[in-house]
């Protein structure tokens, strides 16, 4: 099966995706975006109240229905105070780590005045000043947003219409090297996000019934734990969360690789979904792996913590370095794609 026009699709789906600011709460225009994408590609989605895209995909009628999930909310931050000098305290939106977002540029919107541009940078931060700056705690405590602009107050920040709760998002420094990586932040979710968009694109154009009803939703609020609460169409079985694959120590994912997750922190995923997965991955001649991830929850965790009564399973590319610099490769978004269009079959 060649999938590469697909492949290449989804990585030109992210470059888009990334560039889209959506932290969770002001994850909507990205939500707008895929939309219009899966219009243009023939599909009628619907958009949630949250902002999330909901979708049905095609397939037979009398079938139990299979809902995929990814999300396109990312980490971030918004405003918490306003600091005597005129620079910002930041809180997290989700598991943003305060530590490797050190030296970052960002924007910051503000809700009615325009955005402005900043560093996040650690308190007193020039190493020819500090005394302390190699054991200095890199925390929100110890950090602070310095914007762009001339501000030394109070005052001087608030005229430029900055309030507490703005947003802060963070530039992904999207990459795609020669050797096919993929380095950006936000690679959790947004490449999965390309990935089904390409599915989605592969079964269109390729005029295939997937064997069981399919829909796809693409959630808003998964970094902060209720993405896929709701929104779980009617018939709906089964819940596939298509997200990132864990790489690191005492995993056996790769970058280059589609991982299938038989345990993540919240439990068990459903034992003979997974096992099909594993199945239709070694059917496909994708290149995969299994591992228990050990600190992780996905929209699928979520929606049975809601109550649904539905089996589940988690899937994603290898990402390195999550909630970080993130990295993958084109040979985990094809892997994935290939388990994904074998699953369907």
């Amino acid at each position: 099966m060649n999938l590469d026009s697909y492949v290449s699709y989804a990585v030109e789906q992210l470059k888009t995706l990334t560039a889209i600011p959506s932290p969770s709460g002001f994850a909507r225009k990205a939500g707008e975006y895929v939309f219009e994408e899966l219009t243009r590609l023939g599909y009628q989605p619907q958009l949630t109240q949250k902002g999330g895209v909901l979708v049905e995909l095609g397939g037979k009628e009398d079938s139990d229905g299979l809902l995929l999930m990814s999300h396109v909310d990312t980490l971030g931050a918004v405003v918490a105070s306003i600091k005597d000098n005129g620079r910002l305290s930041l809180s997290p939106l989700g598991g943003l780590q305060p530590d490797n977002t050190n030296t970052e540029n960002c924007t910051l919107y503000t809700r009615f005045d325009g955005c402005y541009s900043g560093t996040f940078q650690l308190c007193d931060a020039s190493v020819h000043v500090n005394d302390d700056y190699a054991t200095q705690k890199r925390d929100f405590r110890h950090m602070e947003l310095v914007l762009d602009e001339d501000v030394k107050d109070p005052e001087g920040v608030k005229a430029l219409g900055i309030l507490p709760g703005d947003i802060v998002c963070f530039d992904p420094r999207t990459v795609v090297t020669p050797s096919g990586y993929i380095k950006s932040r936000f690679l959790d979710d947004k490449l999965s996000v390309a990935i089904l968009l390409a599915l989605a694109k592969y079964l269109r154009e390729e005029k295939l019934t997937p064997r069981q009803k399919v829909y796809a939703h693409f959630t808003v609020y998964e970094e902060i734990g209720h993405g896929g609460c709701g929104n779980i169409p009617a018939g709906v079985t089964q819940l596939l969360a298509v997200d990132m694959g864990c790489v690191g120590e005492g995993l056996s994912c790769t970058e280059r690789q589609v991982s299938i997750c038989p345990k993540s922190s919240a439990g068990p995923s459903d034992y003979e979904m997974t096992t099909d997965l594993i199945r239709a991955a070694k059917a496909a001649g994708a290149d995969w792996a299994v591992d228990v991830y050990p600190h992780y929850g996905s929209d699928a965790d979520a929606a049975l913590r809601a109550g649904w009564d539905v089996r589940h399973s988690l899937i994603g590319p290898g990402v390195y370095a999550s909630h970080g610099y993130e990295r993958s490769h084109v040979d985990g978004v094809k892997n994935t794609l290939l388990l994904l269009t074998e699953y369907l079959r």
